[in-house]
């Protein structure tokens, strides 16, 4: 009898067990794992592909001209090192160019800028993705999609063309949730302004800063002001001015149209995202920059700032500005893509918890959603997973249509960073326009590292990179 029991016993815990097994063993990523190889195809109700059109050009040899003489030629040279923070201390992390930001890139409308990375000791390689730039595909910088990451005694030279004028950054591309946090970024202008201030923040280990410094940090500034906002960290962070009004004259590098004065409200800058200020500063006084709360601030001029509070009113995008006509009819859309948001319960990559989901699938198993150049593409992302997500696609800038079915009335909103809130719903649109394959993720790196990743894929490109495995791409 008690053989018996214990038979029953091992039997009914393999019944349990078995499944969770199973479970476990489908969630494991695979070593050497293709962009051409995951999940599924979505080709958003418009025509499939035909067979083989995953053979065509590879993403590597989407790039500009290669023997054309740079305009802006800069050398990034990548340690990992103790570095100091100033009003903080010192701190171990990465750097470019022994500082961290790295040096600020600045360069005009149509110049060719040329990027050499040196990695001299990040030791589990790293790229460089130009944040906002929309690069041809071989530039984007991201490990195991469009090159693999550059190990430590390895060299990598980007070249494009700075075809938009505007605010952008650039970081590491490669285990980017650790390497951002820790260092490996800097800020890009394009057409900087000569009464340009830039507000890069940024939160190394629980310490907000800007422009690398803790606390209050000042910088001259008179009469009118351009000021250059970027969010460098996760999370979205809410920026107001104390001591003067505003004008929102860009996002995300793209003009604002027709922009109104703003008094007693902040802006929203999401994970990832660009907010361009227009600051009138009184003669004689200075003007205090809110950064998400909290001890650091920017203060610009001379002499005391006000010290306020976060105005309990914002700036709604949707509706700010006038008008204007777009490049194309969303009305036309040749294809239309879902990208639902959930969480379950279950395995990532053989860990248990609480995983993200895109369209009821985790992670390889997501969809790809594949166009043809010149399509008319529009997207529906709609987010139900109890968190806010800074949704980013690569290589395009969005327009917003729609948001929780109320129809945008303000100046065409131009985003390639949008803040999507737990309930929410965004119609977007925008023109496939560059070939490739390109990254579309949330921009809260964590989430990313942890599966909330899929691509926008053009026919007829393919990939030669693959993740982990061999050469260790882990591209998030």
């Amino acid at each position: 009898m008690k053989h018996r029991r214990t038979v029953a016993a091992i039997a009914a815990t393999l019944v349990v067990l078995a499944p969770i097994g199973w479970f476990w063993q489908q969630s494991l990523v695979p070593d050497g794992l293709s962009a051409m190889d995951m999940g599924y195809a979505d080709y958003g109700g418009g025509p499939a592909m035909p067979a083989g059109h995953h053979h065509g050009s590879s993403v590597a040899e989407l790039k500009p001209v290669a023997d054309q003489v740079p305009d802006v030629s800069v050398r990034l040279v990548a340690r990992k090192e103790r570095f100091d923070i100033p009003g903080r201390g010192p701190t171990d992390g990465f750097t470019l160019n022994h500082t961290s930001p790295g040096p600020q890139i600045n360069a005009k409308q149509g110049d060719l800028i040329e990027v050499t990375l040196v990695n001299e000791s990040v030791p589990d390689g790293m790229t460089l993705h130009w944040h906002g730039v929309d690069v041809p595909a071989a530039e984007d910088g991201v490990a195991g999609i469009t090159q693999d990451a550059v190990q430590p005694g390895q060299t990598f030279t980007y070249r494009f063309v700075a075809v938009d004028a505007g605010t952008y950054w650039y970081h590491s591309h490669q285990l980017s949730h650790e390497q951002v946090k820790k260092g490996l970024y800097g800020v890009l202008v394009v057409s900087p302004g000569p009464t340009d201030v830039v507000a890069a923040v940024h939160t190394y280990d629980k310490v907000r800063t800007v422009n690398g410094g803790y606390g209050e940090r000042r910088v001259a500034g008179t009469g009118t002001v351009r000021l250059r906002l970027i969010n460098t960290d996760n999370g979205p962070m809410a920026a107001w001015v104390d001591g003067t009004g505003y004008r929102v004259v860009a996002v995300d590098g793209t003009a604002v149209n027709a922009p109104t004065p703003v008094e007693g409200k902040s802006v929203l800058v999401t994970a990832g995202g660009r907010i361009d200020l227009e600051l009138n500063l009184p003669p004689g006084k200075a003007v205090r920059i809110g950064l998400g709360g909290g001890p650091t601030t920017l203060v610009i001029g001379a002499g005391d700032a006000p010290t306020g509070t976060e105005p309990k009113d914002r700036v709604d995008l949707l509706t700010y500005g006038k008008p204007a006509a777009l490049p194309f009819d969303p009305a036309k859309a040749t294809r239309h893509f879902n990208y639902n948001i959930g969480r379950r319960l279950g395995f990532f990559n053989g860990k248990p918890g609480l995983w993200w989901t895109i369209n009821g699938h985790q992670y390889p198993d997501v969809p790809m959603f594949i166009v043809t150049e010149g399509d008319i593409v529009t997207m529906t992302v709609k987010n139900t997973s109890g968190q806010v997500h800074p949704m980013h696609l690569h290589g395009h800038h969005v327009v917003v249509l729609t948001r929780n079915g109320v129809q945008a009335t303000g100046s065409p909103w131009w985003t390639d960073s949008l803040n999507v809130e737990d309930n929410e719903t965004y119609e977007i649109g925008f023109l496939a326009d560059n070939p490739g394959i390109w990254m579309d993720h949330c921009h809260n790196l964590p989430h990313a590292s942890q599966g909330l990743v899929t691509h926008l894929m053009y026919e007829g490109v393919t990939t030669p990179f693959h993740l982990n495995g061999a050469t260790h791409n882990q591209p998030e």
